[in-house]
């Protein structure tokens, strides 16, 4: 009986997993066998967790794009592999997705719409679970809130997913869609944008309430009180920003677009700027919860950390410890690079308000690892982002201090080593006295490669990127970094592919961290113009742009990498403050799948693609590599900017048999 029921189990999954919203084949031939699902605790509780393994791994986005555009489809990155069709990003921009099919190829197969396929699947199971949970007689009313509380957090994701990809979705609610019923039966509109947001963030609130607030040590991953809050957070935000919030954004991209059934908007034509306020009070709920706190490193004596700067007057602040509010007393490049290299677990690191233990990750830093020890060599940074980053002092590097210049003319003379990262000499001075989180992210010419868990005789460390060297364009006409540059975040020092004993770091994947958090706060807050009354769960806030808040939000975050917060001028200017948390957001998510949603959330989608992508000259040697040059690679002439791309095209097959069914704009054809 036993076996029969995990079989049954595995049927159930692959039946599952097929299925979009009208694609409702038979799952069950014998309702014997779901009522044997759900006739005890085990086997229910196994199939709840068994919808959990349907979400792809969010990690997978982060670095190739699993089932969503990700980095590759923005301007924080670019690539020249053969097989750019694999990866969805390179797709989207170069005008291959269609709305037949995504593009997306796997083993040589094209996919058709497997995020929005596979969350239909997820939302149906989920609402058979909740249907249906009541049957097992063996669980306590505190053991079914709690499943069940899952299975809202579960299916509000699912929403989630669908909606920031897809735009709104059809809502389903509690409903199990039947089985053979006529067409007519299936047919219904999408939602207003509005109207999901408020649905999802209802359901993450409803699961909260039954949801722990910490996971034990063997149930990491799980969602809890905070990442249900935190989801909340995010979602109040997008839904408060420009393209979802009337205004000049929302009417330039979406003023014709409207529910055919009713002729009403799907997204709002009508600025709120209440809706700051809210997303202010969400992410406020999350910092009140004192459950989280950004990830910090204690400086070690046999590895120790650079100096702090000693220059900046503007942040009152910058030399207290940190406990205190300032930058002193922690290892600003370790306290950033150890959240992404595996070296902080996901049990004991207080950052993540929602992570995961992430293999893929893992393996996928082989696009960045070179080719001289087994790597692929070809997930490049463009030189936008290597721009951006700030110098050691917090300046600008068109505003650089005499203690810390910046240059591009010729080549350091000097190593330095800190926290255990070797700068090699003959670094172009474009790379001197950069911040930490340059060094943390970035694989520069002549880098130093630690590889420390690679023992073999003949590996080398200092690795360069010049057309005629063994990581160039010389070597391979596709595996080689156009830009010049290649992601080193997630790459631990005991890192490699090739050698004896090589092996790799597990990675722990951010899903929300706490950062996110603080840097939406500042930002919800400085869009407000007036005072606005919020109920934040039994009492009421009031919200307002606040510069000494915003600060200590936003300074939290620049002091764990050593950089001082805004000064008074900065916090003063409401255009300004948004322009640096821009900027902030582009450099501390770097590879994590946020640039490409927040770009259009503000309405800048086109304003950033147009941007010519720029790098160093990988077709050259010598002096000849080090000129800003647009990557010769046909990908790099071949990107499209077109706003239908703001959200991914509704399966056409859907949109033929469901006449209420509205596609998104500009993927009509």
């Amino acid at each position: 009986m036993k076996n029969s029921i995990i079989l049954l189990l595995t049927i159930v999954v692959a039946s599952l997993a097929s299925c979009d919203y009208l694609n409702i084949d038979r799952y069950f031939g014998d309702e014997l066998k779901l009522d044997s699902v759900f006739s005890n605790k085990r086997y229910t509780m196994a199939y709840l967790w068994d919808i959990a393994t349907q979400f792809p791994d969010e990690s997978r986005d982060a670095i190739r794009g699993g089932v969503t555009p990700g980095p590759l489809a923005t301007d924080e990155s670019f690539t020249a592999f053969a097989e750019s069709d694999t990866y969805p990003g390179m797709r989207y921009v170069l005008g291959r997705y269609n709305a037949n099919n995504t593009g997306l190829i796997i083993n040589n197969n094209a996919q058709p719409f497997p995020l929005w396929r596979t969350m239909y699947g997820i939302i149906r199971r989920c609402n058979i679970l909740l249907e249906r949970s009541i049957e097992a007689t063996d669980m306590t009313p505190t053991e079914r809130n709690l499943v069940n509380s899952y299975a809202r957090f579960l299916r509000a994701y699912a929403y989630y997913r669908i909606i920031v990809d897809y735009g709104p979705p059809i809502m389903l609610g509690d409903e199990v869609v039947n089985n053979n019923e006529m067409l007519d039966y299936y047919d219904r509109p999408r939602s207003t944008y509005d109207e999901a947001v408020e649905y999802i963030c209802d359901e993450f609130e409803a699961a909260a309430r039954y949801l722990p607030i910490e996971q034990s040590v063997m149930e990491q991953g799980r969602p809890t009180k905070g990442a249900a809050y935190g989801m909340i957070a995010r979602l109040r935000l997008i839904h408060a920003s420009p393209l979802y919030n009337g205004g000049e954004a929302a009417r330039f991209y979406f003023s014709r677009w409207t529910r055919k059934t009713d002729g009403v908007h799907y997204i709002s034509q009508d600025y709120d700027e209440r809706r700051w306020a809210v997303a202010a009070a969400a992410a406020k709920r999350v910092i009140d919860m004192g459950q989280y706190e950004l990830y910090t490193a204690i400086p070690s004596t046999l590895l120790p950390p650079k100096d702090m700067p000693q220059n900046i007057t503007s942040d009152p602040d910058y030399y207290k410890p940190w406990a205190q509010g300032g930058a002193y007393g922690i290892d600003h490049f370790k306290s950033y690079s150890d959240v992404f290299t595996g070296e902080a677990v996901l049990q004991t690191n207080p950052e993540m308000v929602w992570g995961r233990n992430s293999g893929n990750l893992a393996g996928d830093i082989q696009c960045c690892f070179p080719r001289s020890n087994g790597g692929w060599n070809g997930m490049c940074v463009t030189q936008k982002v290597i721009d951006a980053y700030y110098m050691f002092d917090g300046r600008t590097i068109d505003n650089s201090s005499d203690e810390y210049p910046y240059s591009e003319v010729g080549l350091s003379n000097e190593r330095d080593n800190f926290s255990g990262y070797q700068l090699n000499a003959d670094v172009y001075n474009m790379y001197i006295n950069r911040e930490m989180r340059f060094y943390a992210s970035i694989g520069f010419h002549n880098r130093y490669w630690s590889l420390r868990s690679a023992t073999s005789s003949g590996i080398v460390h200092d690795i360069l990127y010049n057309r005629s060297s063994p990581n160039g364009r010389i070597a391979s006409a596709t595996d080689y970094p156009p830009t010049g540059y290649v992601l080193t975040k997630y790459v631990h020092v005991d890192d490699a592919f090739q050698g004896d004993n090589n092996r790799r770091i597990p990675k722990v994947f951010g899903i929300i961290r706490y950062a996110e958090i603080l840097l939406s706060y500042a930002e919800a807050l400085n869009n407000l113009t007036t005072s606005h009354s919020i109920q934040a769960g039994e009492e009421t806030q009031t919200f307002q742009r606040d510069p000494e808040a915003i600060r200590l939000a936003f300074g939290k975050v620049r002091h764990r990498v050593g950089l001082p917060a805004p000064s008074q001028e900065e916090l003063a200017n409401r255009v300004t403050m948004q322009q640096l948390i821009e900027k902030e957001r582009m450099i501390e998510f770097l590879f994590e799948n946020r640039r490409y949603y927040d770009v259009r959330r503000w309405g800048k989608y086109e304003e950033t693609e147009y941007e010519t992508i720029m790098g160093m000259n990988a077709e050259g040697d010598g002096d000849g590599f080090y000129m800003r040059t647009m990557p010769s690679t046909t990908y790099a002439r071949s990107r499209v900017v077109n706003r239908k791309l703001l959200l991914l095209p509704i399966p056409l097959s859907e949109v033929r048999r469901l006449p209420s069914l509205d596609q998104n704009p500009g993927w009509e054809e």
